[in-house]
């Protein structure tokens, strides 16, 4: 006995010790492995970049060992391709297969398109945080550089984040904006400026010079660091007199080329996000998070401000634990009061009671053993089995109870000692408990047996629930009987012999309506049957989901309007959507993110915004509050508005690479006939009920200014087509030709023409092009 007491106290140590190191999470992690590949192709339309890089690599990553799926998202200048491989997967294995096939189709690849790469080791399940960098007194390029060379840096060292992606305010980059007329001028071209700048922006190292037993590392300088040092960079001498980089161009710190905005509140802000490492724990991650946010927050200037209550994985984790809590709790008091009134021995209620603990903890030891996490599914099992945990021991204290009451009313010579008694009224019913617990265990069975998404969702919870529900019959077999031989047999109650009043009443009740079933029990059985029937047609007529709706207190919402709307339009209309949503009362606050961060894993246009939206529930139910900011969405004309929850929003996305509870994809080769038949399939589905967000996704033709190159011409100034081609791009968009270091922190350093020379048409026209023969001939010729 002392033995069997000695193991429940190190079972109910070791549990709760294991209880508070076990990873802890929204949900089970449920993406099979996946390994992320960016390519950029700069200035590429969809259609050139799908065809020159996309496919290639897709159809390299086919066949791959492991693979089961390759999704891909193109648009202007970038692609995205998502490699999932089978469940089980090593991630680093899965990895290195993807670097040998991006190898192996790296030389089909177009010049234009950079080298591939792959995203850092995370999931969309693992955006745990969403903060917001603003101020009133700082501009955004500011903004944005703190966020890039503080902010992003001081958490990507926080053990346990894989990414940080800020999105809005602008990059800080050194441009050269050159004036086309000072080109002609001084007969240069852009391709000089990008030469000599390019040269001139580097320090070289000539060997040593030793001197008196010491020696000096020759070290020439020529790194600009400054906007006057980049516009004293000499490119030409004409007629001996040197012509600098300030001649032809003003020098200045700009913004880079963003496809992307952020606010918080309808007011512009840089929005960052925070991924974690698949395992980690997201309460203890989230808190050294926030920690190292605090640690930063005091080193900011004065005027910039964190906010953190944009999105927070944890408080839901935080209120399903609170959930759990409140369950045992009540389940705990339950059980005390029924076993008290029944049993009507408050010994009997403790014993009973120790099995909830034991049998938890217990649970939880197996889960570490077998790599779960506690999560919103792990949790769910153990708040089902709660009401089960004590079913055993309560019949085992139950019948010692009994047994121990009919010794006492025996002469002392025909009594056993306590501990035999006990020892066979264990004994009775130890066949049933064990059989009874093993039915119950069979009906969860199967769910360890689901495959795919479904069996990384729901085998937890079935885990969570069989572990427990054995730990119970177990406890219920050993330490039950113990805690029973040492606290009941002096209990007055029992050595009174009398039952409690309680008891002796319902026995009454209980004895003529036993008899009446046993005269007619066809009657009796009528009715059960009557009863079936009537349940499996309300089973019938019940809704069936994946999921039950989680309270998640909070709201994804995905805005999209017409595609080729401007950066600055589409943020316009996000912002309006903001202050509307605001205005509804539960909406506590919004943040939102207006096309795509550089480094977001996440192909998303300019004309789509997602928001992250607050709720502060108040006497209005949920359903009712979700129909008034649906009725106010429709109020924004043009946008296509999808409202959802994080965690539904993100299983949605795993799912079917869409994100809605319901996709359908049409697939074909001609694009023209694959939107007509789109308009078919949602025309189909309007008057479903149930449905609604109902939206075909946006894939029309945006505006575009061609500048087709006539490879006749061209041939006859000795150009090439792409020369031509590289030389438009270079003067509109830019081309980083070297970096300027400030400190530890780098910055482009980039030449194009100034934004005045493409305000018209004529403009673009007579962008001037160098030909090998030295002749410089405009863009219209």
């Amino acid at each position: 006995r002392s033995l069997v007491l000695f193991a429940a106290m190190a079972l109910l140590v070791g549990g709760t010790y294991t209880a508070f190191h076990t990873p802890v999470d929204v949900l089970p992690d449920l993406t099979a492995p996946t390994v992320v590949v960016l390519v950029e192709g700069p200035g590429m339309v969809p259609t050139d970049l799908e065809a020159q890089a996309t496919f290639p690599i897709e159809a390299s990553m086919n066949g791959a060992a492991g693979v089961r799926r390759v999704r891909s998202a193109t648009a202007v200048g970038v692609a995205i391709i998502w490699v999932e491989f089978d469940w089980g997967q090593d991630i680093l294995r899965a990895r290195q297969i993807v670097t040998e096939k991006l190898t192996q189709s790296a030389p089909s690849l177009p010049p234009t398109v950079k080298a591939p790469y792959l995203a850092p080791i995370s999931s969309v399940m693992g955006e745990i945080l969403f903060i917001s960098l603003e101020s009133d007194k700082h501009t955004p390029l500011e903004l944005r550089t703190i966020a890039d060379t503080v902010v992003r840096r001081r958490l990507l060292a926080v053990p346990g984040v894989s990414q940080v992606i800020p999105t809005g305010g602008e990059q800080k980059q050194y441009q050269v904006q050159v004036d086309p007329r000072w080109l002609r001028e001084y007969e240069l071209s852009l391709r000089d400026v990008e030469i000599t700048l390019a040269a001139a922006n580097r320090n070289s190292s000539a060997g040593f010079h030793v001197t008196g037993g010491e020696e000096y590392l020759i070290q020439g300088i020529g790194r600009v660091r400054s906007e006057e040092e980049i516009g004293g960079v000499v490119i030409a001498s004409r007629k001996g007199r040197p012509i600098f980089v300030r001649d032809i161009a003003s020098v200045k710190v700009g913004a880079e080329l963003k496809r992307g905005e952020g606010s918080h509140n309808g007011k512009p802000a840089v929005v960052i996000g925070i991924q974690k490492q698949p395992g980690t724990n997201t309460l203890e991650l989230t808190k050294l998070v926030d920690e190292t946010l605090t640690d930063i927050q005091r080193a900011l200037p004065a005027g910039i401000s964190i906010q953190r209550d944009l999105f927070r994985g944890a408080d839901f984790i935080e209120r399903a634990l609170e959930n759990l809590t409140r369950a045992l709790r009540d389940g705990a008091i339950l059980v005390a009061i029924i076993v008290i009134l029944f049993l009507f021995n408050i010994r009997a209620a403790l014993i009973t009671l120790v099995a909830l603990p034991l049998s938890l903890v217990a649970s939880v030891l197996a889960m570490s053993w077998f790599g779960f996490t506690i999560n919103s599914m792990t949790l769910g099992g153990l708040a089902i089995a709660i009401g089960e945990l004590v079913d055993d021991a309560i019949i085992d204290v139950e019948n010692v109870i009994r047994r121990l009451r009919e010794n006492a009313t025996l002469p002392d010579d025909k009594r056993r000692r306590a501990i035999d008694v006990v020892y066979r009224a264990s004994a009775e019913i130890r066949s049933s408990v064990v059989f009874a617990t093993i039915i119950v265990v069979l009906v969860f069975l199967p769910l360890m047996a689901l495959t795919s998404i479904e069996g990384r969702l729901l085998r937890p919870l079935g885990f969570a629930y069989i572990t427990s529900l054995l730990a119970s019959l177990l406890v219920a077999l050993t330490v039950t009987p113990v805690l029973c031989s040492f606290l009941l047999p002096r209990a007055k109650s029992i050595l009174s012999g009398t039952e409690p009043w309680l008891s002796r009443h319902i026995k009454a009740l209980y004895e003529p309506v036993l008899r009446l079933a046993l005269k007619v029990p066809v009657l009796v059985v009528l009715t059960a049957l009557v009863a079936v029937v009537g349940a499996g047609w309300k089973l019938s007529t019940a809704g069936r989901a994946f999921l039950p709706e989680f309270n998640e207190g909070a709201l994804t919402i995905n805005a999209v309007t017409i595609p080729g709307t401007s950066l600055e339009e589409s943020n316009a209309l996000g912002a309006a959507l903001e202050r509307l949503l605001l205005t509804v009362p539960e909406v506590a606050s919004t943040s939102r993110r207006t096309g795509r961060s550089e480094l977001d894993e996440h192909v998303q246009g300019v004309e789509a915004a997602e928001m992250d939206v607050r709720l502060q529930m108040k006497t209005r139910p949920k359903e009712e509050v979700l129909q008034e900011i649906r009725d106010k969405t429709t109020l924004m004309p043009g946008m296509n508005v999808t409202v959802g929850q994080p965690i539904s929003h993100r299983i949605d996305h795993i799912l079917s690479g869409v994100r809605a509870n319901v996709a359908v994809k049409v697939f074909g080769d001609d694009l023209a006939t694959l939107r007509a038949l789109a308009k078919q399939v949602q025309a189909a589905m309007t008057g479903v009920d149930g449905v609604v967000d109902l939206s075909t996704e946006q894939q029309m033709d945006i505006p575009t200014l061609q500048v087709k190159v006539n490879a006749a011409k061209a041939a006859r100034l000795g150009l090439q087509t792409g020369e031509a081609a590289d030389m438009v791009e270079t003067a509109y968009v830019g081309k980083e030709v070297s970096r300027v270091l400030e400190g530890q922190v780098s910055f482009p350093l980039v030449v194009r023409y100034g934004p005045q020379e493409k305000k018209s048409l004529q403009a673009i026209r007579d962008t001037l092009i160098d030909t090998p023969s030295g002749a410089r001939v405009p863009l219209s010729s």
